[in-house]
């Protein structure tokens, strides 16, 4: 299975939910908080859903909820078990 990167990541939350302006993706992300970049729970969902379609993990709606910061998300997608095909 391919990883999910910090960059494909932040890919994916700029397609499902848009750029906060006020948020600087570019920068170095890993420990800020969703909330202070400007994503709620509603744009995590939607990003954790593409996320399983396009790495094919099943992601627990709590885990993804008590991800707070994109590299618990990535820890939590990077070590999640891959669907059977």
């Amino acid at each position: 299975m391919a990883r999910l990167t910090l960059d494909v990541l932040r890919t994916i939350l700029v397609a499902c939910a848009g750029e906060d302006d006020s948020a600087d993706l570019s920068g170095d992300i890993l420990d800020t908080t969703f909330e202070d970049l400007g994503y709620d729970s509603l744009a995590l969902m939607e990003s954790a859903a593409r996320i399983e379609r396009e790495f094919g993990v099943t992601l627990d709606d709590d885990d993804v909820n008590e991800a707070l910061t994109p590299r618990l998300l990535l820890d939590l997608v990077n070590g999640s078990e891959v669907r059977a095909a």
